[in-house]
């Protein structure tokens, strides 16, 4: 197997602020602690094609909740290849658990970005049933699976990022 990849964790002062941005109420000592207790994602199996990322965060959401969680994680890839973010299958299966932009791509250039390619997770309980999703701090609730990609023969990108979500002209 090629590897092309490693997940390593955004400074604490990245992690600070992207945090403070969602938990705007948060101590410094429990972010802190929610930091140095972040673990990088990881395989499963040997024959997992899916790297977990463990919540940093208890969370529990009612159906048609929604949170955006900071990961503490960034990942630096190879060029020609794309870390695609999905929800964890048991999850999706049993509450419909979805990412708000259904899968996230996460590009190899991102890791140079202002925030250091800190990769966050936009998730809603979409249950249907009535279900409450329930969440542990180093409990799995993502997966990410890298793929290597293709160009165009005609292509002329030479644009730099910087940002994430809608830094290359999105809306």
């Amino acid at each position: 197997m090629r590897r092309i990849a490693k997940f390593e964790k955004i400074s604490l002062e990245q992690f600070r602020k992207d945090f403070l941005d969602t938990f705007p109420d948060a101590k410094e000592e429990e972010i802190a602690r929610i930091y140095e207790a972040i673990k990088l994602p990881k395989r499963a199996t040997a024959g997992s094609a899916g790297y977990d990322y463990y919540s940093p965060i208890d969370f529990t959401l009612k159906p048609g909740e929604t949170i955006k969680i900071p990961t503490g994680i960034r990942a630096r890839m190879e060029e020609d290849w794309v870390l695609c973010n999905f929800p964890r299958s048991g999850q999706g299966f049993k509450f419909r658990l979805q990412l708000n932009n259904t899968v996230g791509i996460i590009d190899s250039d991102y890791y140079f970005s202002d925030n250091e390619g800190h990769i966050m997770s936009k998730i809603t309980n979409d249950s249907n049933e009535g279900k409450t999703l329930s969440v542990k701090a180093g409990d799995g609730f993502m997966q990410g699976i890298f793929f290597p990609y293709g160009i165009t023969e005609d292509d002329e990108a030479d644009g730099v990022r910087n940002g994430g979500f809608g830094s290359t002209g999105g809306i």
